[in-house]
This record gives C-alpha cells, structure tokens and sequence, in this order.
C-alpha cells in the first residue's frame, strides 16, 4: 500500500460530527501530510440525531443566534491547502473535484456543501414530471438512490410526494425523460 494506497484513501464525515470529533482526525492527516482526501458533508444541521444546531449552524441548541465555525477555515487553519467545497447537486462539478483531489499528491478537504432537504423552511421545488414516451428503461436515473424516482414497467416513474424538484436525476438522464 504505502505512497500508493494513500492516494486512495477517502473519508467521509458529516459536518457535526466533524466538528465534534473528526477535527482530530484531519489534524493529524495533515500534521503527517498524508495523501488523503476528506468528505465533509455540511448539510447544515445535525441530522443523525434530530436535526439539532451544532457550531457550524450560526445558532445554538435553542435556536437563537451563536458563532459559526468556518469549515472552510479550520480546514486552512489546520494546515490543508487544498480545500474546496462543491454542491452536491452538481454531478459534473463534484465529480470533477472528487477526481482533481484524488489524483493530487497533498493532503486535501472536499465540502460537499447543500442544506438538509427536511430543515425547517427550506423551499422546494415542484416535484418533477416523468416523460415516459422519452424513457427507454436504462435505469440510470436510478443510480442516484433517490427514494421519489423509480422504474416500473420499464418506465421512469416520480413519486409527487417525494419529489422536491432537486434535478439531480435529470443530470443522469441522456434522453430528457425527466422535467
């Protein structure tokens, strides 16, 4: 492994248990100047445990106003020169970063930055609408694991009460299925 496996080396974490213990751990990545590449996965809110405020929110456990930890710049002020946020709703770009940090011979931090779809006021889009007469059954809408997109009977189907109009699934369809 060594030199060579290092380059490979991924870890993905989300941004409230970044902070309260993952901190450490890119410390030390950078300290010993590993070939490494973090994920950290700001969706804004804790959501593993329900949807608490953590310090990189701007506000405290009872709503109201607090400080709010830079990711960005703790990232830098750890020693990672190689930081860079994408938003996840954009494949290409995210997929781009994620190759350009692997292929990087220095430590490197990827925010994976887009606010919790179930936060409290955030606004959604309208659900999207399948144009089955341009599906042909390649599934690959599919890839994205989205609990609103399935395929039945060979064709694309949106469930409406899932859908929040994100588009990610439109950016996996080469034939315009999904509107």
């Amino acid at each position: 492994m060594g030199r060579e496996g290092e380059k490979h080396s991924v870890a993905v974490i989300g941004d409230s248990t970044f902070i309260h213990s993952g901190i450490t751990g890119i410390t030390d990545i950078s300290y010993n100047m590993t070939n490494s590449t973090v994920i950290i996965l700001d969706n804004s809110i804790t959501g593993m445990t329900g949807h608490q405020q953590n310090p990189t929110t701007g506000k405290n456990l009872r709503g109201e106003p607090a400080g709010k930890v830079d990711l960005e710049s703790l990232c830098r002020a750890v020693g990672f020169d190689r930081v860079r946020v994408v938003d996840p709703y954009d494949l290409e770009q995210t997929d781009r970063v994620l190759k350009e940090e692997l292929d990087a011979e220095a430590p490197s931090v990827i925010i994976s930055r887009r606010p919790c779809v179930m936060i409290k006021g955030t606004v959604h889009k309208p659900p999207l609408t399948p144009k089955e007469d341009k599906c042909v059954g390649c599934k690959a809408c599919m890839q994205i694991g989205c609990p609103a997109v399935s395929v039945r009977d060979g064709k694309v189907k949106i469930d409406s009460t899932l859908c929040i109009g994100c588009k990610v699934c439109t950016q996996m369809c080469r034939f315009g299925a999904l509107e």
